[in-house]
C-alpha cells in the first residue's frame, strides 16, 4: 500500500496534530499516519481527515482491501483512487479513471474516449473540479466536435493519469471545502517526490492501435524523483502521446416537417419544423409523368393526405461523416517539496499540458434544410415525395424524394491549446494545537480554432433522387441517391465557403488562509478563500469577403479564384473505400467526394483572410461569445469531534461556509458595422450550512448522515448578454441572460455498510438534491428586425434562408420570425437517487478470483416537467478480477441507462434528444516480468470489445441523431521502475 509519509513524515506531524491540520494536498498538506489515508473532504476542502474510501492499485484485490479498511473509519461520503506507485493509475486519462467509482458517469468525445464525468445526475458543469486543492480552468473545446469549452465544465482528456497518484470524489459537502459543485467536487492530485523516498525513474512505453484506422500511435511517459534526505524532494514528469484518429459516423441537425400549409381541419398551421418546403410547381427533370413548371397533387404523388405529410420528419441533413486526423499532446509536472523543520512544510507544484487536434471533418448532406422554392443559386425549387410511409410518430420510415440535392461539407479543424498553474502552499505548526495553513495558485489556458470549410452542391434540378429506407431497424437510415456521390465530375457546383476562428482564454488565480486549532477530540477550523476566474470567448469570421474572392456573389462560381469550371481538379474519393465498416447497419453510400483542402487554401489565399478575420458575434463557436469576471470571497467555521454514543464510536463535524460573488460580463452586440461591448454586472450572497456524522451501530455495520447546502454558478455561455444567431438556417436565435441566479441545493445522504470479512462488504447510499433556480428556455417569436443583427452580417446561408422565407410568406425581411431561445431560473428541480456496492471474493472457488460490483439508480421531477439533461435513470459497473504470482487479469464492464441529451423543444418540434443506452467492456491485463527485481511488466488493454457505438436520437428511437463508430483499440507496452 502506498504511504505518502515515511517516519520521518508521521514524526513531523503526530497524532495531536493531524485531526487538527487543514489538509489542503494541493497546498502541500499530504502527511498521513502511515496505515491510512485522509477522506475526500479533508483532502478536497481541508477539513478534518477522517477516514474514506480508497482503492490503492497494487493490484485489484490488494485495492479493494484497502478500499474496504478505509471504508470503515470514513466519516462522510465519497471515494478516493490512489495509486501504489508514480505512473500507476489506471485508464489512459483522469476522465477514464474517475468512471470506476460509484455515482460517476464518464461523457465520451465521438472517438470513444472519456472527457468529461458527471457525479449523481447532474452534469459536468455541476461538478466542482479543483487541482491539488485549488480551482482552475482549461481553454479546450469539448473534444474532435469543438462544441464545447464555453462553461464550467473541465475536459479531463487532458491530463495523462501518468503524472498522478491521487484522485478524489467528494458526493458531500462541508464547510471548508470551496464552493461550487452541487454534484460533487473533484480534487486532482500531481505526482510528488515523497509519495515514493528515494531515488526512482519510471518509464511507460505503449503502442495505441486504433480499429477504425488500423493504425499504431504511440504513447508514454518517463518521471523522476529523488529525495534529498528527510528534508527535500523533486519530481519533474513528462507524458505524452500521438494518435492517428478516425471515426465514421451518421448525423443530422435534427428532423423537420414540411412547410406546407394543408387547408381547414389538418391543424398543423403554422408548421411545427417549418425548415424546408416541399415544391410548390414541378421541378425540371422529375419524371413519372409530372410536366415541369405545372402544379402538382402532393397528396397524390406522396400516398398521404394534406395533414400528414405536413407533419412527416425526415432529417433535416442526414448525413454520413468522416473525421481523421490526429491527436498530439505533451503534459509535465514539477513538485517541490521542502521541511526546513519539523514544524514547517512548504511545496511548490506546477504543472505544462500542450494539445494539438488537427482533423479533417468531410459530410455528404442531403439537403433537406432550406430547400424549397427559392430564386438564390442554393434554392433546389423543392423535393417532390413519392409513395411516402410514416410511423405513428409521423417519423418517415420510407419514400421517395425527386428534385433531391447534395452537398459536401468540407471542415478542418485545427485546435490548439496551452495549459499551465502552479500552487505554492505552506505549513506551519507553532504548537501541538495550532496549525496554519497559506496557499496561492495561479494559472492560464489558451485556445485557438481555425476552421476553413468547402461545401459543393450537386447542380439544382438535375434529376437526382433519394431512396429513404428507415424500416430496418438499424442504427441509422438508409438514404441512396441515385447518383455516384463520390464522382468529381458529376457537375458540382460550389455552395460555400467559411473563414471562421475561435479563441478562448481562461485565467485562475487564488489564496487561501487556513487555521486548525485543537486535537483529536475535538478541534475548530477556520479560514478565508480569495478566487478569482477569467473566461474570455471571442470568434471572429470574415466569411463574406472570403466568398466574394473565391466564388463571388452568392457562391454562384462565375468569377474568382475557383470558378465552378475548376472544382472538379480539387476533388477526390481520397480512402473512403471501407466507409462504415465497423457500422452494425448499412449506410445507403459509402463512397463521396473530398476536396484537398490544403491546394484550395493555397488557391484562395486563405491565410491571408483568416489572419484579417474581423470578430462576429458566435457563429464559429455553437454558443455565446464574451467574457465573464468572477471573484469570490469565502469564509468558514467548522467544528470537527469525535467520542462515544451509548458505548459506540461517533466522529462528526458541522460548520457553515460563507461566500460573496461580484460578476461581470461583457457581450458583444453590432451597432452598424461595429462589435460593440454589452456589460452586466452583478452579485450575490449565500451562506452554506453542512454537517456530517458516522456511527458504529455494531463492529462490522457502520452508518452515516449528512446534510448541507450548496451552490453552483450559473452556465458561463448562459448568462452572456446579447443574441447569438448561429443558425445557419436563420430560424433560431439564442439570447443570453446576465441576471441568472446560481442553482441552490438542499442535499440529504443516508447510508452505510456492513462488512463480512476480509474484503467484502456490502454498501448502500440513498441521497437526495432538492435545487432551486434550475434554468428553463423560454421561446418567444420575435422578427427578425427587432434583433439588432444588420442583415449585411449574416452569412449567405442565412441572409438566401431569410429570403427565400420572406418571399414565400410575402413579407419584408425585417418582419420574418424568428425563434428566440431565452434561458431563465424558472425550476425546481428534485433528484433522488441510491447507490449500492458489493464487494466479494471467490477463493473458495479459485484462489485470487473476485468480482465488485456498483450500481446506481436516480430519478428526477420537477415544476416543470422537465429533467436535467446527462442523467441515466440506471447505471452500473460490474468487474471481476483474478491474480496470482506476477500475472493479473481485470474484466470491467460499465453500463448507462439511456438519458435526456437535450430537453425539447427541438427544430421547433416538442421533443428531446435522447442517448441511447449504452454499456462498454474492457480488459486490462498486466505480468511482472521475473528477473531485475521485477523492475519490468507486461501490460495490454483492450478497450471497447464489443464495438458499441455512440448514438442519439430525436425524440424517438428510429429518428436517429447521429451515431459514431469508435470501435477497439488495444494499447500494448511496458512499464519499468528503476
Amino acid at each position: 500500500m502506498l504511504s505518502f509519509v515515511k517516519v520521518r513524515r508521521a514524526a513531523l506531524l503526530s497524532a495531536a496534530i493531524l485531526p487538527a491540520m487543514v489538509a489542503f494536498p494541493a497546498h502541500g498538506q499530504t502527511a498521513t499516519p502511515p496505515a491510512q489515508t485522509p477522506s475526500t473532504e479533508a483532502v478536497v476542502a481541508g477539513e478534518e481527515p477522517v477516514m474514506q474510501d480508497e482503492i490503492v492499485v497494487t493490484g485489484v484485490r490488494a485495492s479493494l482491501q484497502s478500499s474496504t479498511n478505509a471504508k470503515r473509519n470514513s466519516v462522510a461520503f465519497g471515494d478516493s483512487i490512489f495509486a501504489e506507485d508514480i505512473g500507476k493509475l489506471p485508464a489512459t486519462n483522469l476522465a477514464e479513471t474517475l468512471n470506476r467509482i460509484p455515482g460517476v458517469r464518464l461523457n465520451r468525445d465521438i472517438t470513444g474516449e472519456g472527457t468529461q464525468v458527471s457525479i449523481r445526475g447532474l452534469g459536468p458543469s455541476f461538478s466542482k473540479v479543483l487541482l491539488n486543492g485549488a480551482q482552475f480552468a482549461v481553454a479546450s473545446d469539448g473534444g474532435t466536435q469543438g462544441s464545447g469549452g464555453g462553461n464550467r465544465e473541465v475536459d479531463l482528456d487532458f491530463f495523462p493519469s501518468e503524472l498522478f497518484t491521487r484522485l478524489d470524489v467528494s458526493k458531500s459537502s462541508t464547510a471548508s471545502m470551496l464552493e461550487g459543485g452541487i454534484a460533487g467536487t473533484v480534487n486532482l492530485r500531481n505526482a510528488r517526490a515523497f509519495d515514493k523516498p528515494g531515488t526512482h525513474l519510471t518509464v511507460v512505453a505503449q503502442g495505441n492501435w486504433t480499429e477504425t484506422n488500423g493504425k499504431v500511435g504511440p504513447r508514454g511517459a518517463i518521471v523522476g524523483s529523488h529525495t534529498f534526505g528527510d528534508k527535500l524532494g523533486i519530481l519533474i514528469g513528462v507524458a505524452g502521446v500521438s494518435q492517428p484518429t478516425r471515426v465514421d459516423g451518421y448525423d443530422t441537425l435534427g428532423f423537420s416537417d414540411g412547410n406546407l400549409a394543408c387547408g381547414e381541419g389538418c391543424n398543423v398551421s403554422p408548421p411545427e419544423g417549418n425548415g424546408f418546403s416541399y415544391a410548390n410547381l414541378v421541378p425540371a427533370n422529375v419524371g413519372r409523368g409530372l410536366v415541369a413548371g405545372q402544379p402538382y397533387d402532393i397528396t397524390q404523388t406522396s400516398g398521404l393526405s394534406l395533414s400528414q405529410i405536413s407533419k412527416a420528419l425526415i432529417p433535416r441533413l442526414g448525413r454520413p461523416v468522416y473525421t481523421s486526423g490526429t491527436r498530439e499532446r505533451i503534459s509535465a509536472v514539477g513538485a517541490i517539496e521542502f521541511y526546513p523543520s519539523d514544524a514547517l512544510q512548504f511545496n511548490l507544484d506546477g504543472i505544462y499540458a500542450k494539445s494539438k487536434r488537427d482533423y479533417l471533418r468531410s459530410n455528404m448532406n442531403w439537403q433537406v434544410r432550406n430547400s424549397g422554392p427559392g430564386t438564390t443559386p442554393q434554392s433546389t425549387g423543392g423535393m417532390v415525395p413519392f409513395d411516402i410511409s410514416v410511423d405513428e410518430n409521423n417519423v418517415v420510415t420510407s419514400g421517395t424524394f425527386a428534385n433531391a440535392s447534395f452537398f459536401s461539407e468540407n471542415s478542418l479543424f485545427r485546435q490548439d491549446t496551452e495549459f499551465w498553474n502552479v500552487n505554492p502552499s505552506a505549513t506551519w505548526k507553532p504548537s501541538e494545537t495550532l496549525t496554519i495553513q497559506l496557499s496561492g495558485n495561479y494559472g492560464k489556458s489558451s485556445f485557438f480554432r481555425e476552421q476553413p470549410t468547402y461545401a459543393f452542391q450537386t447542380a439544382p434540378n438535375s434529376g437526382v433522387v433519394v431512396e429513404y429506407d428507415n424500416t430496418g431497424g438499424g442504427t441509422q437510415p438508409l438514404i441512396t441517391p441515385n447518383v455516384d456521390l463520390g464522382d468529381p465530375n458529376l457537375g458540382w457546383q460550389w455552395y460555400r465557403v467559411n473563414v471562421q476562428n475561435v479563441r478562448r482564454n481562461t485565467e485562475t488565480r487564488g489564496a487561501h488562509l487556513d487555521f486548525t486549532w485543537g486535537d483529536d477530540a475535538l478541534n475548530v477550523k477556520f479560514g478565508a478563500a480569495y478566487d478569482e476566474a477569467e473566461r474570455r470567448v471571442r470568434a471572429y469570421d470574415n466569411t463574406n469577403a472570403f466568398q466574394q474572392s473565391v466564388c463571388g456573389t452568392n457562391c454562384a462560381g462565375l468569377t474568382g479564384t475557383v470558378p465552378t469550371s475548376a472544382i472538379p481538379q480539387y476533388l477526390g474519393r481520397q480512402g473512403f473505400d471501407n466507409f462504415g465498416h465497423l457500422a452494425s447497419s448499412p449506410f445507403g453510400f459509402t463512397s463521396f467526394i473530398i476536396p484537398n483542402i490544403d491546394a484550395l487554401n493555397a488557391a484562395t489565399n486563405y491565410e491571408q483572410f483568416r489572419d484579417t478575420a474581423p470578430e462576429t458575434r458566435g457563429s464559429v463557436t455553437g454558443g455565446s461569445t464574451g467574457d465573464v469576471y468572477e471573484t469570490v470571497y469565502g469564509g468558514y467555521v467548522e467544528v470537527n469531534g469525535q467520542g462515544e454514543l451509548f458505548g459506540r464510536p461517533i466522529n462528526a463535524n458541522a460548520g457553515f461556509r460563507y461566500v460573496w460573488t461580484d460578476q461581470r460580463v461583457l457581450g458583444p452586440s453590432q451597432v452598424g458595422n461595429t462589435i460593440v461591448d454589452i456589460e452586466a454586472n452583478s452579485d450575490y450572497e449565500e451562506v452554506l450550512p453542512s454537517f456530517n456524522v458516522s456511527y458504529d451501530v455494531m463492529d462490522n455495520l457502520k452508518l452515516r448522515f449528512a446534510a448541507s447546502k450548496g451552490l453552483t454558478r450559473p452556465e458561463a455561455g448562459q448568462i452572456l448578454p446579447g443574441i447569438t444567431f448561429s443558425d445557419p438556417a436563420a430560424q433560431i436565435a439564442n439570447a443570453g441572460n446576465p441576471n441568472l441566479a446560481p442553482y441552490i441545493s438542499d442535499n440529504l445522504d443516508f447510508g452505510g455498510e456492513f462488512y463480512t470479512g476480509g474484503i467484502g462488504y456490502v454498501g448502500v447510499a440513498l441521497f437526495q438534491k432538492s435545487i432551486e433556480g434550475f434554468t428553463v428556455t423560454q421561446q418567444q417569436q420575435t422578427p427578425f428586425g427587432d434583433l439588432n443583427i444588420p442583415f449585411a452580417s449574416l452569412q449567405a446561408t442565412q441572409a438566401n434562408a431569410l429570403t427565400d422565407r420572406a418571399r414565400a410568406a410575402g413579407v419584408a425581411v425585417e418582419q420574418v420570425a424568428i425563434t428566440v431561445n431565452r434561458p431563465v431560473n424558472l425550476q425546481s428541480l428534485r433528484i433522488r437517487g441510491v447507490e449500492g456496492t458489493w464487494v466479494q471474493p471467490l477463493d473458495f472457488l479459485v484462489d485470487g478470483l473476485g468480482f465488485s460490483a456498483n450500481g446506481t439508480y436516480i430519478t428526477q421531477s420537477s415544476d416543470s416537467g422537465l429533467v436535467a439533461p446527462g442523467v441515466p435513470e440506471f447505471q452500473y459497473n460490474l468487474q471481476g478480477f483474478f491474480e496470482s504470482g506476477g500475472a493479473s487479469i481485470s474484466l470491467n464492464y460499465v453500463w448507462q441507462d439511456g438519458v435526456i441529451a437535450a430537453n425539447g423543444p427541438q427544430n421547433n418540434i416538442p421533443v428531446p434528444l435522447r442517448a441511447d443506452a449504452r454499456g462498454q467492456m474492457d480488459l486490462s491485463a498486466g505480468y511482472t516480468l521475473p528477473f531485475m527485481d521485477n523492475a519490468f511488466r507486461l501490460t495490454l488493454d483492450v478497450l471497447n470489445i464489443t464495438n458499441e457505438p455512440i448514438r442519439t436520437t430525436f425524440g424517438y428511437d428510429n429518428a436517429t441523431y447521429n451515431v459514431f463508430f469508435p470501435g477497439r483499440q488495444v494499447l500494448a507496452g511496458i512499464r519499468a521502475n528503476f
